[in-house]
């Protein structure tokens, strides 16, 4: 194991204790592989799932993994047309299980996450009986407000790209605190401690995941 990776996974178990203190469930996965058979895993049979648009999700290859598996029911935003996506949104709000990723993760064990619509973290906050965050050891940041900096200049302008936003930070890469009406930071959420224990269950994967 390289010094990298045995590095990243000491800083993973001291987060994975702190997350804990904060009752959420998490563990720590050595590769994206890994990651995908730990959340089959977890989620187990007769389960309905559903997800947010997760980048990490994808890298994993998770999507595929449960639309291929016979024994869970799968609610993908794909599949909806945009006259239902309301109905979509509900049905993923009281799934057995929501997978996203997250912005960015504090060594404190606190997620940090902006949003554009909002329906990834109003998941995150309540409704789903159980919420899978998937987060990529690049996603680690000292504190809360290095966390922000980390999602506004690093995690939102590819976001803005991938999405084709008309967003300055799409044009020149760094947060301008904008309020156009591309803005895709709409929301942010900090999550200090879940108020049920082991509904938040977090997924420290030893790679880059997502932005």
């Amino acid at each position: 194991m390289d010094n990298l990776k045995k590095a990243r996974e000491n800083q993973a178990k001291s987060i994975i204790k702190n997350l804990e203190k904060r009752n959420m469930t998490a563990y720590y996965c050595q590769s994206k592989a890994e990651c995908r058979e730990k959340v089959l895993e977890i989620i187990g049979k007769g389960k309905t799932v559903s997800w947010g648009g997760s980048e990490s999700s994808k890298e994993c290859g998770i999507p595929e993994a449960l639309k291929a598996n016979p024994d869970c029911t799968v609610f993908d935003r794909a599949d909806y047309p945009a006259d239902e996506m309301k109905e979509f949104y509900k049905k993923a709000f009281s799934c057995d299980y929501f997978i996203m990723g997250t912005n960015a993760i504090t060594l404190d064990g606190e997620l940090v996450n902006i949003d554009g619509n909002g329906n990834r973290l109003a998941s995150l906050i309540f409704g789903p009986e159980h919420v899978i965050v998937l987060a990529g050891m690049n996603k680690v940041a000292t504190d809360v407000p290095e966390a922000l900096h980390r999602v506004r200049n690093i995690a939102s302008p590819p976001n803005t790209v991938r999405l084709n936003k008309n967003t300055p930070c799409a044009v020149d890469g760094r947060c301008h605190d904008c309020l156009c009406p591309d803005c895709i930071c709409n929301q942010v959420v900090i999550t200090r401690r879940s108020r049920e224990k082991e509904r938040i269950i977090v997924l420290l994967v030893n790679d880059n995941l997502g932005f």
